[in-house]
């Protein structure tokens, strides 16, 4: 009679607990953690669906009340497209496509009425649509895209605070950028910039980075930038205000930039 060696007196796989909890998980079905998300969407108004390998929206989705949906993420997926179904969620506020493969926006984003947060950062984006700029947008960052430009109609984003279009492919920002009256954050780092609007210089911006562009010059006119906090410019081909004096920060630059300003008006007049 064989006696029973320490492997034979082990307990049969999947006895122990740790082992049990394993397997029944594993036992659900692939998609329930997709049904959960969705469930508590209806249930919360929060849609989850980041980091799902979604190529698509769910079409399970259908079998749920998401019309009440006012934060949907779907961000770290394969998503080539907006889906259409995002599109009809029109009581969504923040929308957050972070880092997929999208390469256009629908006309029908439009639809999205309450929609003041939008994430389009790494994407595949070669343009932003005029649509875009009729949302109630406060913060758009479309940052680490392909955009060449952005739309002439900017200026009707009268809400927007935050802007972020930086790592891009943009030489000459549009001449309404000047009309974004509330906007406090700017950021055009590495683009292909080579002139900065002077219209910025009446806007009210806490931050502005244009650090990595092709700038040469700071108009003088943004010494009149009372609030800026915050101001990046380094890796500019700058001459004017000259590195010896950009290196020495904001203070420095906007003295230099009042300098010039007088040096540019006609005898005996004033600033």
């Amino acid at each position: 009679m064989a006696t029973l060696g320490p492997e034979s007196a082990r307990p049969p796989l999947g006895s122990s607990p740790l082992v049990q909890a394993h397997i029944g998980s594993a036992n659900l079905p692939p998609n329930r953690g997709l049904e959960r998300a969705l469930e508590e969407a209806a249930a919360s108004g929060v849609l989850n669906l980041s980091c799902r390998k979604l190529k698509e929206f769910p079409r399970t989705a259908a079998n749920h009340d998401l019309s009440d949906t006012v934060e949907a993420d779907l961000s770290k997926n394969r998503l080539t497209d907006v889906p259409s179904e995002v599109c009809h969620l029109v009581a969504l506020e923040t929308l957050n496509l972070y880092h997929n493969c999208i390469r256009s926006i629908p006309d029908s984003i439009i639809s999205l009425q309450s929609l003041t947060s939008l994430n389009l950062s790494r994407n595949q984006l070669g343009s932003l649509p005029a649509c875009l700029c009729g949302l109630p947008l406060r913060v758009l960052n479309a940052s680490n895209n392909k955009l060449v430009s952005l739309p002439e109609t900017i200026g009707q984003l009268q809400r927007l605070m935050e802007l972020d279009i930086s790592c891009n492919e943009i030489t000459a920002l549009p001449r309404h950028i000047g009309r974004l009256k509330a906007l406090r954050e700017l950021n055009v780092r590495r683009n292909l910039l080579c002139v900065l609007p002077e219209d910025l210089a009446d806007l009210p911006l806490v931050k502005f980075d244009f650090s990595c562009n092709k700038v040469s010059t700071i108009p003088v006119c943004y010494r009149k930038m009372k609030q800026l906090q915050t101001l990046q410019l380094e890796n500019n081909p700058l001459q004017s205000p000259p590195a010896q004096i950009c290196i020495k920060g904001k203070v420095h630059i906007f003295k230099y930039l009042s300098i010039e300003a007088c040096r540019m008006l006609p005898h005996g007049s004033s600033t």
